[in-house]
């Protein structure tokens, strides 16, 4: 096995990569001036990895997708419920510019963003109807290893 190489994160190193960061969420997002909707829904997808989040219409034509590595987020840290709450702020932003008055929240998948970016969703102002669980859950799943003998 090779040397393992133990690397320490100085605060000079975590203040540029939160700059980063604040630098891609002030981003304009560019919106069509004539695009005015009045409900969309925002489908929250978190894996163990990653957390996507999608905003499409009422009749479900995708209109600004972000992701955490989107919004400038690296490696394992895409994954944790930080990422995932700037992901939120990100399209309450654009859902803000769009005029949004009503928002219909579906939620997809076991990571650990799922909670935080709803909470972010909520406490930032907008008028959240329903909030449905989509997780696939499996009926029988697949079939058991057989019994270890010994």
């Amino acid at each position: 096995m090779g040397k393992k190489q133990v690397t320490t994160e100085n605060q000079e190193q975590a203040i540029k990569e939160s700059e980063k960061i604040e630098a891609v969420l002030g981003k304009e997002v560019k919106v069509k001036s004539s695009l005015k909707v009045a409900e969309v829904r925002v489908y929250v997808s978190s894996s163990y990895n990653n957390t996507i989040i999608t905003l499409t219409d009422a009749k479900g034509g995708v209109l600004v997708t972000k992701s955490a590595g989107a919004v400038g987020f690296k490696g394992a840290k895409k994954a944790t419920s930080f990422a995932a709450s700037r992901v939120a702020e990100a399209i309450v932003n654009t859902c803000k510019k769009l005029g949004v008055e009503k928002v219909e929240v579906f939620i997809k998948g076991i990571g650990a963003g799922r909670e935080s970016a709803v909470r972010t969703i909520v406490n930032q102002g907008l008028n959240v109807v329903s909030i449905k669980d989509m997780t696939p859950i499996p009926h029988n799943g697949v079939r058991p290893k057989k019994v270890r003998r010994v």
